[in-house]
């Protein structure tokens, strides 16, 4: 067996496990998992109101995959996706109301807001990584929580003391008439097409040019990097920032193009936190990241139906989506598995 051919087996082997064990987890619970399954494929593909609402869900994954898989490849890891993604949301959506300008510079300066917020909001714990020597987990896991209570703050200053902001300008949203008619009037909008634009840029920066290269040197041995002549801490700094401008960006989709609005939380989006489990399904590359988003974004838009069209409770959906994820992410194991199998197999 090629290892071509085991790459394609693995996810393949990978789903078809985890959908296996879901399955027996409904059947022990007491419930139908072909009318599970059923709702979860409804759920995802069912119209085109339900498509377009799951690739609406799939954008903020792939961007805050991307966040966390950038910092990864340059050797941090940015726990904080979810902070730089709730100041983001919000600075997209204050520049969506504070003015009304020709949508050609109101809709990109809103984008440039939110993604300038996550910037900043990653740049204090570079800093402090790159000065002082503070680790970054630390450091990021304490500013969601900044994040979250400085936002809600600001919003309700901004809105009169109410819950949340008005709606945002028409000239600064995503949405557009050409995906409302395509999608049966889904929420889908034009930040799919910003989040395909950041893939290809991520990879661009980390495969093409020399300060990818930097980075990744950097991220995997500092003091080589530094005896090579690079400025180890300017490299730290920039790949927190450029980690958090990305998590900026998916809080623009939300604010721009999902709710059109930015309101008071009482707990995190969790956004942030999953797109840590889509960067590592997607193996930290940027193409990976899609796939890990477009896996994370189904099953969570998809898993809304099983409770309503199946009768399964949502913490039984919980723990199958779960076992489904799990196993997807135990492709190292799978794939050693095949590996053996196609050694055996060749020895006879």
């Amino acid at each position: 067996m090629s290892n071509r051919t085991i790459n394609l087996l693995v996810p393949v082997v990978s789903v078809i496990l985890g959908l296996i064990v879901g399955a027996i987890i409904m059947l022990i619970s007491g419930f139908d998992p072909i009318a599970g399954y059923m709702a979860l494929w409804s759920g995802i593909f069912g119209d085109l109101y339900t498509m377009g609402e799951t690739i609406r869900q799939i954008t903020p994954y792939i961007l805050a995959g991307l966040a966390v898989a950038f910092a990864f490849r340059s050797g941090l890891f940015n726990i904080g996706v979810e902070g730089q993604l709730i100041v983001g949301w919000f600075a997209a959506a204050y520049v969506g109301i504070a003015v009304e300008l020709p949508k050609v510079i109101h809709l990109p300066l809103a984008i440039l807001a939110a993604a300038v917020a996550g910037g900043l909001w990653g740049f204090v714990p570079g800093l402090l990584k790159a000065k002082f020597h503070v680790h970054e987990v630390i450091v990021t896991i304490m500013m969601n929580y900044i994040a979250l209570h400085t936002t809600n703050a600001l919003i309700k200053t901004v809105s009169g003391g109410g819950d949340r902001t008005e709606q945002i300008f028409a000239s600064a949203s995503l949405r557009s008439e050409f995906f409302a008619n395509l999608t049966d009037f889904s929420r889908l909008h034009y930040g799919i097409l910003v989040a395909v634009v950041m893939v290809a840029i991520m990879w661009f920066v980390l495969d093409k040019t020399t300060l990818g290269f930097e980075l990744k040197a950097v991220g995997f041995n500092h003091n080589a990097s530094q005896y090579a002549g690079m400025n180890v801490n300017k490299n730290i700094i920039l790949a927190m920032v450029i980690s958090g401008a990305f998590a900026g960006l998916g809080g623009a989709m939300e604010a721009l193009g999902t709710f059109q609005y930015v309101s008071a939380k009482g707990g995190f989006t969790g956004i942030g936190f999953d797109g840590i489990a889509v960067a590592l399904l997607g193996m930290n590359t940027p193409l990976g990241v899609v796939f890990g988003a477009v896996l994370f974004g189904s099953l969570k838009y998809g898993a809304l139906n099983m409770p309503n069209a199946a009768g399964i409770p949502i913490e039984i959906v919980e723990i199958v989506i779960a076992v489904i994820i799990f196993f997807v992410a135990s492709g190292y194991v799978i794939r050693l598995l095949l590996q053996r199998a196609a050694i055996k197999k060749e020895a006879k």
